[in-house]
């Protein structure tokens, strides 16, 4: 029975942990918004980390992509044969890329990669006190470091997405087509007529809703670093979660409201 309670006791405390953790992050969002409405936009920032975040994470969102659109074509074959319908492999694979897989995984992938590092760059500048330095020389740094991360992760994942999203009807279609055989005109004529433009324009918005996240989050945990080498390692390890499972969560609030 005592371990019942501590169990539920666990539970509890990382729920009301993950929920202060919210708002601490909605807070930072507010003063980031502040700088980004009110002072002229550092283009030369954004586009360097739009390189960063965007460029130098199109192989893992290819592949990622790639090889989940293979594996739905695989996997949906398997279970329309049962009822003689392989013919919705390829609308059942586009229509899961562009609602629900493809601004999922991508967010995903870049949290990992990007929002990773964004936690361990600024943690890094935290706990060696170059972000107090910029607040001595009178450089906000909610507007040098942080602003041109969000502006730059709304702007890519979007565009990242629209990669992973074609890969995978291609990784579908190569599966379908080529290797299971499946009329490559009923394969097309069924995506062409069952995938909408509001399928794509959805998938963007969460896209970008994404981006959003994977940056306040990991920005806000590498802004609030401390303790060291091991705050910074701590710092990065909770970005990475909390974006992932806030992903999910805001996942299905926007399926809900859109779909």
């Amino acid at each position: 029975m005592n371990r019942l309670i501590q169990a539920i006791d666990r539970f509890g405390r990382s729920i009301l942990w993950y929920v202060e953790e919210m708002g601490r992050i909605s807070l930072f969002f507010i003063s980031a918004l502040s700088w980004l409405v009110r002072s002229p936009l550092k283009v030369r920032l954004v586009f360097k980390q739009m390189e960063f975040v965007g460029v130098k994470s199109i192989f893992v969102v290819v592949l990622t992509g790639t090889f989940t659109g293979m594996v739905m074509s695989l996997q949906g074959y398997y279970g329309f044969r049962l009822f003689s319908a392989e013919s919705l492999v390829g609308s059942t694979v586009a229509l899961g890329m562009t609602r629900e897989l493809g601004p999922v995984l991508t967010a995903l992938m870049v949290t990992a990669r990007a929002g990773s590092a964004m936690a361990a760059e600024l943690g890094t500048m935290k706990v060696t006190e170059q972000i107090d330095a910029l607040y001595v020389m009178a450089a906000n740094p909610i507007r040098h470091l942080i602003v041109p991360r969000v502006v730059a992760s709304i702007a890519m994942v979007p565009a990242l997405t629209i990669v992973s999203d074609f890969m995978g009807i291609m990784g579908g279609y190569f599966v379908g087509v080529k290797l299971l055989k499946i009329n490559e005109g009923i394969f097309l004529k069924n995506i062409y007529k069952l995938v909408g433009l509001d399928d794509i324009y959805n998938g963007l918005i969460k896209a970008a809703c994404f981006g959003l996240i994977l940056s306040l989050v990991g920005c806000y945990k590498g802004f609030t670093t401390y303790g060291g080498a091991e705050g910074v390692g701590r710092a990065t390890t909770e970005a990475v979660v909390i974006a992932s499972i806030s992903i999910l969560i805001s996942d299905y609030f926007l399926t809900a409201l859109m779909f």
